[in-house]
């Protein structure tokens, strides 16, 4: 399995701002459909994780931008497990215009809580199973 995922985004008129790039929150929003095609693409579709119990809450991201991302420039989202802890993971995240120049790189941390409320739960095995061995992106 490769360290790194990557999934293709089309840039919607619709999230570029009136400075004619991507506005800022909906990279938040693609580094999130990334996160989910993600797991699925390591065998652990979003709703089968919730089906066994399981739910993942961001609580910290940030965001480094180094170009703009204009409406119908060809990117994706690479993705990468950077940290596993006992309760928490990190994912770091790439924009990339044509395949390689990035245009801005982020890491976010989610906590796996139980869909029944009981709270912060350790990650199960089947989740700790498609994020797979660390190999971040970033420093």
């Amino acid at each position: 399995m490769s360290d790194v995922f990557t999934h293709p985004v089309s840039v919607r008129y619709l999230e570029v701002d009136a400075q004619g790039v991507v506005f800022n929150s909906w990279y938040l929003a693609y580094f999130d459909d990334a996160m989910t095609a993600f797991l699925s693409a390591r065998g652990l579709p979003y709703r089968a994780m919730l089906d066994a119990g399981y739910d993942v809450q961001l609580v910290r991201s940030e965001i480094d931008w180094r170009s703009g991302v204009g409406w119908q420039d060809a990117i994706e989202v690479a993705v990468s497990t950077a940290r596993i802890g006992r309760t928490s993971f990190a994912l770091d995240f790439e924009v990339r215009r044509d395949g390689s120049e990035v245009t801005c790189s982020g890491r976010s941390v989610y906590v796996v809580v139980a869909t029944d409320g009981s709270g912060k739960q350790e990650i199960p095995p089947l989740i700790a199973d498609a994020l797979g061995e660390p190999a971040p992106l970033r420093a």
